[in-house]
């Protein structure tokens, strides 16, 4: 996938933009609703967004270590690696979700959450965002970052920002749909 760096940059501060919109629509909402869920094996709102706050935790300091580490200059064209195109694209939602399982370590199912999950990723969609305009003056084809299960693997900058915003999407889709019922 080749793209304007311009026009990457503004799709992913549009989705992240109306990630941060919904989760501040979400404080209006009971607790209760907010841990519902479905199906006993399935997540509420609040575990949805507890478990991107978790790969939040990981990627938004990497990310901005990567980005502050670098002398690189801005490019006029971002062209995706084989692998991060296969990451980002393999999270984005699709009609019928396709179920991926949780790492066993990021799934939060069955904990005891408060809207203060809601105010937590409300904080990394704003440093999401914050990054996202910095990106503007860096090359996102050559700053390279790891990936949350293995360091062997490195990711370009571009890769890493559409897996985090389009996993972020799918979990985003999943808690409009607990919401809906």
């Amino acid at each position: 996938m080749r793209i304007a760096t311009e026009n990457l940059i503004e799709e992913l501060i549009e989705i992240t933009t109306e990630h941060l919109t919904f989760a501040e629509e979400l404080l209006l909402k009971s607790e209760a609703d907010l841990n519902k869920r479905l199906t006993n094996d399935s997540w509420s709102v609040l575990e949805c967004l507890e478990h991107l706050n978790w790969y939040g935790n990981f990627y938004l300091p990497e990310i901005e270590s990567r980005m502050k580490a670098s002398n690189t200059k801005a490019t006029t064209a971002f062209k995706s690696g084989w692998l991060g195109n296969y990451f980002a694209q393999s999270m984005l939602p699709k009609e019928k979700l396709n179920k991926m399982k949780a790492f066993k370590s990021m799934n939060p199912i069955h904990s005891r959450l408060s809207k203060n999950t809601v105010t937590v990723f409300i904080e990394q969609q704003k440093q999401l965002l914050h990054l996202l305009h910095a990106a503007r003056l860096v090359d996102l084809n050559k700053i390279k970052t790891s990936i949350s299960i293995t360091s062997l693997i490195k990711l370009k900058l571009g890769d890493t920002f559409r897996f985090v915003i389009y996993h972020n999407k799918r979990h985003v889709v999943q808690a409009k749909k607990v919401l809906m019922n």
